[in-house]
């Protein structure tokens, strides 16, 4: 900042007008640095006179105006490229913290691969000294760079759940469970203590001993009434009907499949529901998020037996018997639902 620079400004701190800079010029008293200077801060006016509305601090002493000066200039260039890219800087502004987070898992990864490369380099180094060196080609390098953590992430829907619906199963000891469209790693687990049927709108084919599998309807399936015993269906009824996974569009699918589990259940018999509760809505073709009140009623005439909540976020499991509160806070709890047919 020079001295010709501060003549932007009148004696008495006041900013000296366009037309006095062209007078200026005209007569030779500003410099082409100086006109360049008044040219930035013209094309930056509104953010100028932001910064210079507070008369106080510039007339407090000339150090404090010169810094405010060479902020203002050194913002210029900034304010200018801005509005330059405003055509997209305005949505990332609309989405500050989703591009926040996204701009800091990239600098993450950068840093990692960093030292992926690092460890690579000294891996490289070392193998080649081993008796039994295994080859490390470049073609076979396969970077995971996301896995160091200071605790194992997991997500907290698809470990509880399953675990709270094993543990009923292991107070209940059925003959045999039947299973609709949860995930495949419950039926595949259970199938080891419980013989156990499989069945999704999208078969899989599973090749274990005590588990059989099949496709099925949940909005009519192919069971008599009344004539099973134990039955799961688990994160499931919230995509009934929004057609993720290649069914039909119905926004009643949900409740049609709710009567047909109950159609199916048998006398005494046990059914294990799990689907997202909290704040009611659809987030389409995602899942449906339920009030849990609301969601318990569509199950009549059968008998609730335990409601359990898994929290969004939190250190704790399964709650059994939540305070009403605490589940319509959740924006995407996990509502667990025991019903039983009381013959």
């Amino acid at each position: 900042m020079n001295q010709n620079e501060l003549a932007l400004f009148g004696d008495d701190g006041s900013t000296l007008s366009v037309e006095a800079l062209r007078v200026r010029l005209r007569m030779g008293m500003m410099s082409r640095n100086d006109f360049v200077f008044a040219l930035r801060a013209m094309d930056a006016r509104d953010f100028v006179e932001r910064c210079l509305q507070d008369r106080d601090l510039l007339s407090e002493c000339v150090g404090q105006k010169r810094n405010l000066i060479a902020e203002t200039v050194r913002l210029a260039d900034y304010v200018a490229q801005a509005l330059d890219e405003r055509y997209w800087l305005e949505d990332a502004l609309e989405h500050k913290d989703f591009v926040l987070g996204a701009l800091d898992r990239r600098r993450g990864e950068q840093r990692s691969f960093h030292a992926f490369q690092e460890e690579l380099a000294r891996f490289r180094e070392q193998n080649a000294g081993e008796t039994r060196a295994f080859p490390v080609s470049d073609a076979d390098l396969l970077p995971q760079l996301s896995d160091r953590s200071e605790q194992t992430p997991f997500d907290r829907h698809y470990l509880y759940h399953p675990a709270w619906a094993a543990r009923i199963l292991a107070q209940t000891k059925p003959i045999e469970h039947v299973d609709i469209g949860s995930i495949l790693q419950f039926s595949t687990m259970l199938s080891a203590f419980v013989p156990t049927r499989y069945y999704d709108f999208r078969p899989a084919t599973l090749a274990l001993s005590g588990l059989s599998s099949g496709a099925a309807d949940l909005t009519a399936l192919p069971f008599t009434d009344q004539s099973i015993s134990s039955l799961s269906c688990m994160h499931v009824i919230e995509h009934i009907g929004l057609g993720r996974y290649g069914d039909p569009i119905d926004p009643e699918g949900d409740l049609k499949a709710i009567r047909e589990l109950c159609r199916v259940l048998a006398p005494d018999g046990d059914l294990l529901i799990a689907t997202p509760v909290g704040k009611k809505r659809i987030q389409f073709n995602a899942h449906r998020i339920y009030n849990y009140r609301e969601f318990a009623s569509y199950f009549q005439p059968l008998e609730l037996v335990e409601f359990s909540l898994i929290e969004e976020g939190g250190d704790r499991g399964p709650i059994v018997d939540p305070l009403p509160e605490l589940v319509d806070s959740q924006s995407y709890g996990c509502g667990c639902f025991w019903f039983k047919r009381v013959s």
